[in-house]
């Protein structure tokens, strides 16, 4: 079966990817339905349609010839592909991340196991009780890794500084430039560079990375919650634990309440995980200021948070 463009990517997702890597990822756009297709003779399966896609690929539903539901991952990047999958085949025993089924690193390509029906917990009403949430982390962060394993992922500081200037960025250009003062960003980010170099080498443990709500996935009552798309990284297991302290987060002692509970479940101090929630509420800020979202209790809350609160 042959796929055009617009059956496997949405204008949003080409905005995506554009936004992300540049002019070139039109032409790999282009290319994509015999990209695609050659996969799919490859691993034996049927395309079924596009799956919820991320900032660095088209992700696809598929059955593969035994009946066994499947995600296909496809990135411009081909690098990403191999890096995640070396870091989910350090996690798979834990049951906690997805298998990996394939890797076609040349077309930058994963194949992995489909996990329940595909919702994540931001797709949810309700926020998971923390100590879900922590044994979660806790199951990531308890798997030994070798030395070299260790030397292999990106050090946390690399992984803030990423993040900092995405964000920078991203405020300068939209409305949070009005809302969202640029020092604000950037003593979140010293703070943030203070507390990953703070931790020693041996606290220091393979961490997920990006582990928000949208990268959460409810894998029913055997398997639990479920990790995907990890940017892993080596450093303070704390920083794991900042986006579920601040997601629909109204208020401070909502915020310390649940970092307590949080910090309790995962091993680490609830004061520490607050410093790394203020440190990166600057970048929440942002988020919420560009999605026109600046008029709401969550707004104040993390502003407030940002200064020190």
């Amino acid at each position: 079966m042959s796929y055009g463009t617009a059956q496997l990517v949405d204008d949003r997702q080409r905005q995506r990817l554009l936004r992300r890597f540049g002019g070139g990822a039109a032409g790999w756009l282009d290319e994509l339905p015999e990209r695609v297709d050659a996969l799919a003779r490859e691993w034996d399966l049927t395309v079924d349609g596009p799956a919820p896609h991320g900032r660095t690929s088209v992700v696809l539903h598929c059955t593969l010839a035994d009946g066994s539901a499947a995600i296909m991952k496809v990135s411009p990047d081909p690098g990403l592909g191999t890096s995640e999958a070396r870091v989910l085949r350090l996690w798979e025993g834990t049951g906690r991340v997805p298998r990996v089924w394939g890797v076609d690193q040349a077309r930058g390509a994963l194949l992995l196991e489909a996990i329940g029906e595909g919702r994540t917990v931001a797709m949810g009403k309700r926020v998971p009780p923390m100590r879900e949430i922590g044994a979660l982390i806790a199951d990531l962060h308890a798997v030994p890794v070798s030395r070299q394993e260790r030397m292999e992922l990106n050090p946390l500081v690399n992984r803030m500084q990423f993040l900092f200037d995405q964000w920078d960025r991203m405020r300068a250009e939209g409305p949070a430039a009005d809302l969202v003062p640029a020092s604000l960003l950037h003593h979140g980010h010293a703070w943030a560079r203070a507390l990953a170099h703070g931790a020693s080498e041996e606290e220091r443990v393979p961490l997920h990375g990006d582990l928000h709500p949208g990268n959460v996935l409810d894998g029913g009552p055997e398997r639990g919650l479920v990790a995907v798309d990890p940017r892993a990284c080596l450093g303070d297991p704390a920083a794991d634990g900042i986006d579920w302290v601040l997601w629909r987060t109204q208020g401070c002692d909502e915020a310390r309440a649940r970092a307590a509970e949080l910090a309790g479940a995962m091993g680490v101090p609830a004061e520490r995980l607050m410093d790394w929630c203020r440190a990166v509420a600057p970048v929440y800020a942002v988020a919420l200021a560009d999605r026109g979202r600046a008029e709401g209790d969550q707004f104040a809350f993390l502003m407030e948070l940002a200064d020190g609160g």
